[in-house]
């Protein structure tokens, strides 16, 4: 595919070098020449300068041409005029990155189409879902719901006295056979694994586990951890994700949380205290910790560190797991610190680039593909496709498909019911199958499952 990409910051540059990997023909757009440079050198794209909102600019880049245009600078403004030209120019596909949540709204005058908008996307907004998530799930590290929320994906970490340590997955499936779960990956000291039979765990693998929604409790319980209700929340930083996840939180109609947001720019801080009735806003630095003791966060049971800085974000919730705060998050964007920062302590990291990827990848894909979600701190991604009337897999059973190695068959959701995959599981046409794969097995996969 030909895919343009107007803005090469965090997240543009992110997806540039996701896209280019996969092969795709990428094209990059920015006015500075500094972000590039950077690009140029590092990743196999063109790099163009010049303005996204300018059509002549957009023009010369080949907007006309292409496939996919995505536009992910960091002003809204920008990335709907961008769009609007582009659309108008030829484009097939616009994605955007909108953060004002007033497009998306049913009574807005404005929708997204009539910008030129196929995809809006929201990175913001899909990371402070993500957190919200991992509030309600509090052992798990990683939660992602599949098959219409029917399965979920968790992400665990064992600890030093985790039952499972020096069990081979034969035994853990063994000793649980009351309960149908997959075990679909493993992230062991920077390394992917994918599981066999024999494979013994080991302390401090990240172990991910697929089961239907209702048995995830029984699930974490067998790793040696219980689920906590978290109520009081922490909440350091008071723009984007950090003020969505108040939003959420604060207008969950089914628990009562209490919640406080510590926002250090004063004039900020007041208009999230009009706006966020039922939240307690505090100004004031939210690394200090004389005011995170004053304010209490020896009481609190989650600590959720959003700033822009995230290297105060990691230190924050070190500092807070170490007065016992039962589960922190942070917001991470480099791609060192995902692995790292679990083997120092936090329970969790969230990262709005990861996010935003996962749902542009969705549509680059297209086809049968579903879903596409990167799993963070390993080398694998769970794809969610629909089997085609025509593809090869179509009335066969798992154990007789010849899969591309570094790809695994977790679960099948037929009828709106859903089945932990084995060897005997039958595909049959317009299942949907949640697929685990290494990076070098997802083209081989997409098409085994699609057209033959």
């Amino acid at each position: 595919m030909k895919i343009i990409i107007i803005g090469a910051g965090e997240i543009g540059y992110d997806l540039a070098s996701v896209l280019s990997k996969e092969k795709h023909d990428v094209i990059i757009l920015d006015r500075d020449k500094e972000s590039l440079s950077k690009a140029s050198e590092t990743l196999d794209v063109l790099c163009k300068e010049g303005n996204a909102t300018s059509a002549n600019d957009l023009n010369k880049a080949g907007v006309s041409e292409a496939d996919i245009v995505i536009s992910v600078t960091s002003v809204d403004e920008v990335n709907m005029i961008a769009s609007m030209i582009s659309k108008k120019l030829g484009a097939k596909m616009v994605i955007a990155r909108v953060r004002n949540d007033e497009f998306s709204h049913r009574d807005s005058p404005l929708k997204a189409t009539d910008l030129g908008i196929d995809v809006m996307i929201n990175p913001e907004l899909s990371a402070a879902q993500e957190i919200a998530q991992l509030l309600k799930r509090s052992a798990a590290s990683d939660v992602i719901n599949l098959a219409d929320d029917l399965m979920q994906l968790v992400g665990i970490r064992l600890d030093r006295n985790a039952p499972l340590i020096g069990k081979s997955l034969i035994e853990y499936a063994s000793e649980n056979e009351d309960i149908t779960f997959r075990v679909v990956a493993i992230a062991r000291r920077g390394r992917t694994l994918m599981p066999r039979g024999p494979m013994k765990l080991q302390t401090f693998d990240q172990v991910f586990i697929l089961a239907k929604t209702e048995d995830i409790p029984a699930i974490i319980a067998t790793t040696g951890k219980s689920e906590t209700d978290l109520n009081r929340i922490m909440i350091a930083g008071g723009s984007g994700i950090g003020t969505t996840i108040a939003r959420i939180l604060c207008g969950d109609e089914k628990k009562d949380w209490s919640v406080k947001l510590i926002e250090p720019n004063y004039e900020r801080a007041e208009e999230l205290a009009i706006e966020l009735k039922n939240a307690m806003i505090l100004n004031g630095n939210p690394t200090d910790p004389d005011l995170l003791a004053s304010e209490g966060i020896t009481d609190m049971d989650a600590f959720i560190a959003v700033t822009d800085d995230e290297e105060s974000n990691i230190i924050s919730c070190l500092m807070a797991k170490h007065l016992d705060v039962k589960k922190t998050v942070a917001l991470v964007s480099k791609p060192d610190f995902i692995p790292l920062s679990q083997t120092i302590g936090l329970d969790a990291v969230v990262n709005k680039k990861v996010a935003a990827s996962n749902e542009i990848h969705r549509y680059v894909r297209s086809g049968n593909v579903i879903s596409v979600t990167e799993l963070r701190g390993i080398k694998a991604e769970v794809i969610e496709l629909l089997v085609s009337e025509k593809s090869k897999v179509a009335d066969k059973q798992i154990q007789k498909i010849k899969l591309p190695d570094g790809c695994i068959v977790g679960g099948v959701l037929c009828d709106g019911s859903v089945e932990i995959a084995t060897g005997k599981t039958v595909i049959q046409a317009e299942n949907r199958v949640m697929v685990f794969c290494l990076p070098e097995a997802i083209d081989k996969v997409t098409k085994l499952f699609s057209n033959a």
